[in-house]
């Protein structure tokens, strides 16, 4: 926590937006995309605002460049795309590939955090305040897109990080398509709605995913197109809307409107270490519960999503006082 990236992710580095720079990253190729130039006119930091789109070191949807450049393949309402996004001296490049380039770079300013508006947001403590001057171009990412950050996030309800992105990195490989552009047989596209509702059982097994979190997703799928429409809704009626779909509770929505709308207040409830690091580094209590964090939260509401980045960010989380739980793998039975 103590640079911009860490050498090794954990739930909580990742979450709070700092990105690994792997090795082997994609080069760009003779292939030439479509090109959009804009100026942000504040302190962009790509690693902190696209970091939680990142899901593991092997996610083939997400590469980072030595360089600092970010590589996205995602699937837009018009079809695949891949984004590489690389900003010099506030000049940011956007350059897409595949039927979905336009969408992609139309929505560019939103991705990086144009239609965020962190000049609302008042430090009341101070640990707070010094994250918030470490990491000046924090800014919320607004994707646009729902199923994208969704799916993922029900694939980490109640199993272990590295569980969640093994099934991630599996599935997205074998039933997703490859990024177009130069990074094809790299970085691969999700699946579409169709696709996941085609995986067979077995495969879901195979990818250590119980029938719970398997069901939830074949839920969503079917109503793919109405929980993308929340886009155009506010965050608490995207929320609702989510949790219409059985197996989508507080966090899953959460978690997931705070990517695809940028949602600054949208705190996550439920899980497993939050609660006890935002109480750890506001009161010294690292046992604290849903509703302990809630009223330590309290004083930013309206902001309680980035005041929790910004702990997270902060580095200060309380010691291991057992072995990190062991990851299992259904998928063996």
């Amino acid at each position: 926590m103590a640079g911009r990236f860490a050498p090794r992710p954990t739930r909580t580095t990742v979450r709070g937006g700092d990105v690994v720079v792997p090795g082997g990253v994609p080069r760009q190729g003779a292939e030439a995309g479509r090109v959009r130039r804009w100026v942000a006119d504040w302190a962009l930091d790509l690693g902190l605002v696209l970091g939680p789109l990142r899901r593991g070191p092997g996610d083939p949807t997400f590469r980072a460049d030595a360089d600092g450049a970010v590589w996205r393949a995602s699937l837009t309402p018009v079809g695949p795309g891949t984004l590489r996004v690389s900003a010099h001296g506030g000049v940011v490049r956007g350059e897409a590939w595949g039927p979905g380039a336009e969408w992609l770079l139309e929505r560019l300013p939103e991705m990086l955090g144009a239609a965020d508006d962190p000049g609302a947001f008042v430090p009341r403590h101070r640990l707070v305040a010094v994250a918030q001057h470490r990491r000046p171009g924090l800014r919320l990412t607004r994707t646009g897109l729902v199923l994208e950050s969704l799916i993922p996030s029900v694939l980490e309800q109640k199993v272990t990080t590295d569980e969640a992105y093994r099934a991630w990195r599996l599935l997205v490989r074998k039933f997703g398509v490859p990024a177009p552009g130069p990074v094809g047989g790299r970085m691969w596209v999700m699946p579409a709605p169709r696709a996941w509702a085609l995986i067979p059982s077995w495969e879901w097994h195979r990818a250590g995913v119980d029938d719970k979190r398997a069901s939830t997703i074949l839920r969503a799928v079917r109503v793919a197109a109405r929980l993308e429409q929340a886009v155009s809704m506010s965050a608490e009626d995207a929320r609702a809307r989510l949790e219409v779909v059985p197996g989508v509770g507080p966090w899953t929505s959460a978690e997931t409107v705070q990517r695809s709308h940028g949602a600054a207040d949208a705190v996550t409830v439920g899980d497993l270490h939050l609660p006890g690091i935002v109480g750890w580094a506001l009161a010294g209590d690292r046992d604290a519960d849903d509703s302990v964090m809630l009223s330590l939260l309290e004083p930013y509401a309206g902001q309680r999503h980035r005041a929790a980045r910004l702990i997270l960010l902060s580095g200060r989380t309380p010691a291991r006082r057992a072995p990190k739980m062991p990851r299992g793998d259904i998928g063996a039975l």
